[in-house]
């Protein structure tokens, strides 16, 4: 039975980032098809080994069972999935097993009631994702190949011999070569196979069609879905010839008996993706985007009807006014008459039910930031976090939803978290550029006081197609950031994911401009407020988040308005950036290329305003980092220096857009909040002569 949280005492010190770091992160949970016990992932950190390890973990849904462990023999158990019949679980591992070493991910079966894992895969290239076939005999996967090549044997012979080559250069034609933090494997592309349990026997199932799944494989196994009969399969793809970064996604039907492939939804004005079999077979659920309207079209719910005739037609299922951007995967519940998913809601991201019948949509879960989500029959189990807690397992009844308290499953984070205050979070809202509302999320110290004055760090989230709101949030905690007195400020500007298309698209050809006004109008309703030191304040981002203090350091007209900003990841040339892996992406964010109107192009990057760079500046970038190359944030570095501009830099050679390993996270919210308070000190004053 899960017992009451105990509370912190008042004594209690402020969350660190090695308490930060010693939180067990829990991952998506898979449920069983009875619904009374799910399986997740559970992952430890070690500060000490500066490494992870992620488990297997079965929880009771119902019942006073406690939680236990499932696995324990490997490093990065991962992706576990019921059967169809509930008798076992398979999941993704690279382990030794009877002499044999895994140098890729391969499929492992373990029973729910224990016992040893057993290797159910040996393909060389590796396992991205999977999912069971209906009748629990066999598993398809996704997984990097060479298009070329026949049969899973001549695919481990070519992965054996290319992963012994003594050669480091990578070449290529492609205009998809890399992403986030990798190149994508020279020379293979995305296939889904499947695997026979009983015989281990593998077959590519687009051999030979010029067939393939997105190259950013970012989708997983909501890439494609599996027919109730399990004799056919829809996937997402880019129809173009020359695949790109860009292009628009459609989905199609394959026959695994015939080997005929059949198009289900493909339209130039849009893009489609994750598709969701409904029980019946007879259609089939979509996310689909009004890309010919807008490159940032928000995702609306579809379906494709009509699967057992020839022309199969498609609709979209959320109304006109529907101003919400659907997210995968999408789930049917209620035997089929509804459909579930997420979708982000001003700053917070919400489970959502639509009921086909009443062609009605409605939040679910309407509070904190729902991560991931499962049903199965009457249970539904969500993993969602706040900002005030790390990420936790709620079960609750679909049929009473609503009007029922979910019920929490686990309390791994408990007694960490009682060893820690964290600070009141408050949501509120300032007028921001054009006079439009705008949301602000403020973290407090444990010991605020609103007598007294205090320093302000504004921190400034990146994407710009994202949203800070109610949220935990490990790489840049702001329990963490607020530990040493400051009051941490969260900003959703203009651009901001959950606050509706047109406040999204507003950014299009202008960035920098409108948000700057929302920090401004931000910092202006700050000053006013009696607990702000107005000489303290400060600002940093990541990302797009660095690109907009960056912005600042060179458009804030009042010099010494901030006393220090930190940029994170961010961009700083926009010509330069053009060597990310978004390449394709930017200039349709811009409305220029930089070649064909270089003036546009410049007007919105911040290196075009260094004449006018004067705040004190510490650089952060690393050097796997393909989102925004390093260049970014070293050229940043160095025309600060060049000017004679306090400045510091931390530049991490193993690390990417991010900072993941936790001896490097614990130096980086060191370098962080130093450098802050160093110029958060008052000026020293001069003594007077005589």
């Amino acid at each position: 039975m899960v017992t009451a949280s105990p509370r912190p005492s008042r004594k209690a010190p402020p969350l660190t980032v090695d308490a930060l770091w010693q939180l067990e992160r829990v991952g998506a949970p898979s449920l069983a098809p009875d619904g009374r016990q799910l399986v997740c992932t559970l992952t430890r950190h070690s500060m000490t080994d500066n490494q992870a390890r992620s488990q297997l973990w079965l929880l009771p849904t119902q019942g006073r069972a406690r939680p236990r462990a499932l696995t324990a023999c490997g490093d990065k158990d991962g992706q576990p999935a019921w059967s169809p019949k509930g008798d076992r679980i398979a999941f993704l591992a690279r382990r030794e097993q009877e002499g044999e070493r895994d140098h890729t991910p391969q499929l492992y079966l373990i029973a729910p009631d224990g016992g040893e894992a057993q290797r159910a895969s040996r393909f060389a290239p590796g396992i991205e994702a999977f999912k069971w076939l209906p009748d629990g005999r066999g598993i398809v996967f996704s997984a990097w190949v060479w298009p070329e090549l026949k049969g899973a044997a001549a695919q481990s012979r070519r992965f054996k011999a290319y992963s012994e080559r003594k050669e480091t250069g990578y070449a290529t034609s492609e205009a998809y070569y890399r992403h986030w933090d990798h190149n994508l494997p020279e020379g293979r592309v995305l296939h889904l196979l499947r695997l026979d349990l009983g015989s281990g026997r593998i077959t590519d199932l687009f051999e030979g069609t010029g067939l393939e799944l997105p190259r950013d494989g970012e989708a997983g196994a909501t890439a494609w879905d599996i027919h109730p009969s399990g004799q056919r399969i829809a996937f997402q793809h880019d129809p173009a010839a020359r695949k790109r970064p860009s292009n628009r996604l459609a989905v199609a039907e394959l026959d695994l008996r015939t080997r005929r492939v059949r198009t289900l939804a493909d339209d130039p004005q849009w893009n489609f993706g994750a598709p969701s079999y409904h029980p019946d077979g007879h259609s089939l659920a979509l996310c689909a985007a009004e890309t010919g309207r807008s490159h940032k079209a928000l995702n609306e719910l579809a379906l494709v009807e009509g699967l057992d005739g020839r022309r199969p037609s498609w609709r979209v299922l959320t109304a006109r006014d529907w101003d919400h951007d659907v997210e995968a995967p999408l789930r049917w519940a209620d035997a089929g008459q509804t459909l579930l998913f997420a979708a982000e809601q001003r700053g917070r991201r919400l489970l959502w039910r639509h009921t086909l019948s009443a062609a009605q949509t409605a939040a679910l879960h309407p509070e904190g930031w729902v991560q991931a989500f499962t049903c199965a029959g009457d249970t539904l189990v969500l993993a969602a976090d706040s900002a005030q807690h790390p990420t936790r397992l709620l079960a609750r009844s679909l049929a009473a939803a609503g009007s029922d308290t979910p019920r929490r499953l686990e309390r791994w984070n408990d007694a960490l978290l009682a060893r820690h205050r964290l600070g009141a979070v408050q949501e509120l809202t300032v007028a921001g550029a054009r006079g439009e509302p705008v949301q602000c999320w403020i973290t407090y110290p444990v010991d605020f006081d609103p007598k007294r004055k205090h320093p302000v760090l504004h921190v400034i989230h990146g994407g710009p197609y994202a949203a800070a709101g109610d949220s935990f949030n490990y790489r840049w905690n702001p329990h963490v950031l607020a530990a040493r007195g400051h009051v941490v400020v969260q900003l959703n500007y203009h651009g901001s994911s959950g606050f509706g298309f047109a406040f999204r698209d507003s950014i299009m050809g202008r960035q920098g401009e409108l948000e700057l006004q929302d920090i401004e109008a931000c910092t202006d309703w700050l000053r006013r407020q009696p607990w702000v030191d107005r000489e303290r304040i400060s600002a940093s981002g990541g990302s797009y988040g660095g690109f907009l203090v960056a912005w600042m350091n060179g458009h804030v007209k009042t010099p010494g308005r901030y006393r220090s900003y930190v940029c994170h990841a961010g961009v700083f040339d926009r010509v330069a950036t053009f060597a990310a892996d978004s390449y394709m992406e930017r200039p349709r964010d811009l409305h220029a290329r930089y070649w064909e109107d270089p003036a546009r192009v410049a007007a919105q990057s911040p290196h075009s305003a260094a004449q006018h760079f004067q705040t004190p500046t510490l650089v952060i970038h690393g050097a796997r980092d393909y989102r925004v190359p390093d260049c970014n944030g070293l050229a940043y570095y160095n025309t600060l220096q060049a000017r004679g501009i306090d400045s510091r830099l931390l530049w991490f050679p193993d690390e990417n857009h991010w900072v993941l390993k936790p001896r490097n996270s614990k130096l980086w919210y060191q370098e962080f909040l130093d450098w802050v308070e160093r110029h958060d000190r008052p000026a020293t004053p001069r003594k007077k002569r005589g």
